[in-house]
């Protein structure tokens, strides 16, 4: 067996390595059109139970990964300056750059052909099966017809470092001179942290960042956060102002094309499961390779029917989250307690009980919340 892999990012990567173990005499090669060592973006989070698939499934990665992640167990909202905990939600985190180096020594580790600096060409009558995972701006897609639909969101983001750390992951919403902001920020090392920034399309267009320099840009960027960085600064890496891409596929395979990862499927940054999906996407693909023989035309179809509504259930759960964000203004206007419960509510996934259950101390504090603004309005 044959296998082509074009897209050396997390999914790429990770079903390289996942396949090569199961079939040691298959050849299997990866194709990544940037230089080794060499990504954009900073950091990666994944929740604690979103780790917790790769600890069931494959613990000798999940050992090589996790020591070399930063952990927390809590999520602040920094309500213009008004710092509500959600306890309970535990966190890691880790330098993209790092998390993707050792998946490329995972992958050689077992004899994976992995070819950085290297554009693919389309030519691929020699391989069995061609796994697309190289992101929403997939070439592979160009070369079947998966029934792909692209649209984009109206808030604009962007995404530096900074180089201090957080105690948790962090979301800091700002009133500014400029309107509306909001800060995902957590740090990813001892030194460094991911910090996106974002807005909406109008707030974005009077600021006039359109006509701004990246210096410029970062200059502003640093001032609307100024009591957030404490004087740190901001850092670029391919950071530009940018739509969030809403993509989904028809069809997840075609003849003997498959796409896994953000090439797949896309799910907002708000919920912190894009990497998630993608390393499970590959543990799927893997195992319904397996489970059919190394017969791909069944494997194919056996992959999509297990793995499209777990998929489809967690995309849902991020667009309602995205479209939380998408008005995170709105909720600004409430009261700090008001708009963290919304907040914990975006994604229609948590009740009472298991909130109560999860996070016992923001639970009583809302109640206590609660509690006062009934008196209050009794007393009126």
């Amino acid at each position: 067996m044959r296998i082509a892999i074009i897209g050396a990012g997390p999914a790429g990567l990770y079903v390289g390595y996942l396949l090569k173990r199961a079939f040691p005499e298959a050849y299997v090669r990866i194709s990544e059109k940037n230089p080794e060592n060499v990504t954009w973006g900073f950091g990666v989070v994944f929740s604690d139970a979103a780790l917790d698939f790769l600890r069931e499934d494959d613990p000798v990665t999940h050992q090589a990964i996790v020591p070399h992640m930063q952990r927390w167990r809590n999520l602040t909202l920094d309500i213009k300056g008004a710092c509500i905990e959600l306890d309970g939600i535990g966190f890691s985190s880790i330098a993209r750059l790092h998390l993707l180096q050792l998946l490329t020594a995972r992958a050689r580790s077992v004899g994976v052909d992995v070819c950085f600096n290297t554009m693919d060409d389309g030519r691929h009558g020699s391989f069995d099966l061609v796994i697309g995972a190289d992101g929403v701006n997939s070439v592979v897609r160009e070369q079947a017809d998966f029934g792909t639909t692209v649209s984009q969101l109206p808030n604009k983001f962007i995404w530096y470092g900074c180089d201090r750390t957080f105690d948790t992951l962090t979301q800091s919403f700002r009133e500014t001179r400029l309107g509306d902001f909001n800060a995902h920020h957590y740090r990813y090392s001892n030194t460094e942290s991911t910090f996106i920034i974002e807005t909406d399309a109008n707030v974005w267009a009077r600021a006039n960042f359109a006509k701004m320099s990246a210096q410029e840009t970062i200059r502003v960027c640093e001032e609307l956060f100024a009591d957030v960085l404490q004087g740190a600064r901001l850092k670029a890496n391919h950071s530009v102002w940018r739509n969030f891409p809403q993509l989904h596929n028809e069809r997840w395979h075609n003849g003997k094309y498959v796409l896994i990862g953000d090439s797949l499927h896309t799910a907002h940054f708000s919920i912190g499961s894009g990497t998630r999906l993608a390393l499970e996407d590959a543990i799927s693909l893997e195992k319904a390779i397996q489970q059919s023989d190394g017969n791909i035309p069944s494997a194919l179809v056996s992959f999509e029917a297990s793995r499209r509504p777990i998929v489809d259930k967690i995309v849902a759960a991020a667009q309602r989250s995205a479209q939380w964000y998408e008005s995170f203004s709105a909720h600004m206007k409430l009261p700090p307690w008001k708009m963290a419960e919304s907040y914990v509510r975006r994604a229609g996934r948590i009740d009472d009980g298991r909130l109560r259950a999860m996070s016992p101390q923001f639970m009583a504090g809302l109640d206590r919340y609660k509690q006062l603004a009934k008196e209050s309005f009794v007393e009126k």
